[in-house]
């Protein structure tokens, strides 16, 4: 089987370097980071940049950061953006409002504690009253979100492996974060019992993204080593390594992932400049596009497709453009 995705349009005002994470909201916005320091909000139906309607005057976009923003974590339902910097300011913006509700240094070095851990990745939980974030040491903190104490520590899971974490996403549900690493590891952490229920080993080198499925069931990772795994994280991770599927084709480095609302594909984009859409049951690539450089970030529309239709997402790559792509026969 094979299916084909067309290049619906582009955001109007390209980032002036690469776009290094985009989020396709409930809202049906965009909001993309780059490294030219910017957070930006575009409207999907246009590509072009998105002020809430009846929006008061005050409402304001928040000026660049003198560095690179390297992660973004958007809520469930669409309001507020968590994104963290190259050195570890960590920042939430209420999309609808305008106001920035808080901002961390992460890279400060707290009462108490030992060497500071600048965080690297940042996830909201859905619930929005708390995120996480990893870094160097390859630990999960997990802080407060709320504007009162935003960045305030509630605790720090250590991984026993003293590498830097590449990635860490919260599941669906909240009650997981899914942690991957510079030397291959992808972790589970129970936030419950605040401990690594699983630990999975099947890369050969650096997972530089996670992604959930919507029931929070699988996880898909996308590596350094050309492939991407999914994972039954019901499952525990023993002899086979938790891995229930591979997916290789990717000739370069796997940046991003993310997998559809429906649960049946999954997405990809590498440093070899394509984009692959995967029939996750098929265990197999059913799209690749081509674009002009790497792509460092990709995401699906939330809401689940049309009967007939095999949705929509969006990229971001290293021209700094958002660019907006949909199945054929699909409307965005």
């Amino acid at each position: 089987m094979s299916l084909a995705f067309l290049h619906a349009h582009d955001c109007s005002e390209a980032h002036t370097n690469a776009v290094w994470g985009v989020s396709w909201t409930k809202n049906d916005n965009v909001v993309s980071i780059s490294a030219d320091g910017s957070i930006k909000q575009w409207a999907s139906s246009s590509g072009e940049p998105y002020r809430p309607p009846n929006s008061s005057t005050d409402y304001q976009v928040p000026s660049p950061h003198t560095l690179g923003l390297v992660s973004l974590s958007v809520s469930p339902d669409g309001r507020r953006a968590l994104y963290n910097s190259l050195e570890g300011l960590t920042s939430m913006w209420n999309l609808e409002t305008g106001k920035r509700e808080g901002t961390f240094e992460s890279f400060m070095r707290e009462e108490g504690a030992g060497n500071a851990e600048a965080a690297w990745s940042v996830s909201l939980n859905p619930s929005g009253s708390t995120y996480a974030s990893a870094g160097g040491h390859g630990n999960i903190t997990i802080r407060s979100a709320e504007p009162e104490n935003f960045g305030q520590k509630v605790s720090t899971v250590f991984s026993g492996r003293n590498k830097f974490g590449m990635c860490c996403s919260y599941s669906p549900d909240g009650k997981r974060v899914a942690l991957s690493s510079e030397i291959g590891h992808v972790f589970i952490l129970d936030v419950e019992s605040n401990t690594f229920a699983n630990t999975y080993t099947s890369h050969a080198m650096s997972v530089r993204s996670v992604a959930w499925s919507p029931d929070g069931n699988l996880l898909l990772s996308a590596s350094e080593d050309k492939r991407l795994i999914l994972y039954d994280v019901r499952v525990s991770s023993g002899n086979s390594g938790g891995a229930v599927a591979t997916f290789s084709g990717h000739s370069s480095w796997v940046l991003c992932a993310d997998i559809s609302p429906d649960s049946r594909f999954g997405l990809s984009g590498s440093a070899d400049k394509s984009i692959k859409v995967w029939d996750i049951a098929a265990r197999a690539a059913v799209s690749t596009m081509q674009d002009t450089g790497e792509v460092w970030s990709v995401s699906w529309r939330p809401r689940a497709p049309a009967v007939g239709s095999v949705g929509a997402f969006v990229s971001g790559g290293e021209d700094g453009v958002v660019k907006w792509w949909r199945g054929a026969g699909a409307g965005v």
